[in-house]
C-alpha cells in the first residue's frame, strides 16, 4: 500500500475510521475465546491481532478482525466423535 485511499487521499494515523466499524476493549475480546484479558495484548503485541490505541493508550481490536480469528480457530479444533 502506498499510503493512499481508494479517492487518492493520503492516510496516516489521524485518518478517521468508518463510522459503522465496531471496536472491542481487550475484556470484550477475551470473554469471547475465554482467554485472561493480558492474553489478548499478548496477542496484539506479538501480531497476532491488529489493534488501535485511543487517545488515552488503550488497546482496541476490529469486532470483524476478531471474529473472523474466531471462526478461523473453531474450523481449525478436531471433530469429536461422540
Amino acid at each position: 500500500m502506498d499510503g493512499l485511499s481508494s479517492k487518492g487521499e493520503k492516510l496516516n494515523m489521524r485518518t478517521p475510521m468508518p463510522a459503522t466499524e465496531l471496536l472491542l476493549t481487550p475484556g470484550e475480546v477475551a470473554g469471547m475465546f475465554r482467554v485472561d484479558p493480558k492474553t489478548v495484548t499478548r496477542w496484539a503485541r506479538d501480531g497476532k491481532l491488529t489493534s488501535i490505541r485511543t487517545l488515552g493508550g488503550h488497546r482496541r481490536y476490529r469486532e470483524a478482525e476478531v471474529r473472523a480469528l474466531l471462526t478461523g480457530l473453531r474450523q481449525a479444533e478436531p471433530r469429536r466423535v461422540a
